[in-house]
């Protein structure tokens, strides 16, 4: 805990809980990272699990994995920033310990995805009749494990905002 209150003294955690547009600011780039996460990919894994069949999967990687990696990354500057206002009452917080630990499970997804042999063949491969573009079982899992986690971390998200 003394580390969370240092965190909570030290001068960007001041800055921004004195600052009218700062903290507004923060609050709204998180939202907008959330927003490319989820938006880019929510579309993406509907195409993974086969509920959407159009777009090729090379394609689509190509445009939405990178958005989803740039509001993943938005959000986690902002919310890291968002933390310090208050770091000792999220750490106290049994929504955001789950809502760290789903951002976990999605993390590691990420990494499982990229470590199974299809993905590579989806992205980089040119389609044709010996190259069928569909993904396999694995990554249909995975899909489907990457909605559930970032989702519930956007509602995790705010269901801690709406009892703080």
């Amino acid at each position: 805990m003394d580390i969370l209150t240092t965190i909570a003294s030290s001068e960007p955690a001041v800055w921004l809980r004195g600052s009218f547009w700062a903290y507004p600011l923060v609050n709204a780039a998180h939202i907008l990272g959330l927003a490319l996460l989820i938006g880019a990919i929510v579309p993406f894994d509907l195409r993974l699990i086969g509920v959407v069949r159009k777009g090729r999967v090379r394609t689509l990687a190509g445009i939405l994995v990178p958005a989803a990696a740039w509001g993943l990354a938005i959000a986690a500057v902002s919310g890291a920033l968002l933390f310090i206002v208050k770091p000792v009452d999220y750490a106290q917080s049994d929504l955001f310990v789950v809502k760290l630990a789903v951002i976990g499970v999605g993390l590691t997804n990420i990494g499982w995805v990229r470590s199974i042999p299809r993905w590579g063949e989806l992205v980089q491969a040119e389609e044709s009749i010996l190259n069928p573009t569909e993904p396999n079982r694995k990554l249909r899992i995975a899909g489907a494990l990457s909605i559930i986690a970032w989702i519930t971390v956007l509602v995790l998200g705010r269901l801690y905002a709406l009892t703080a």
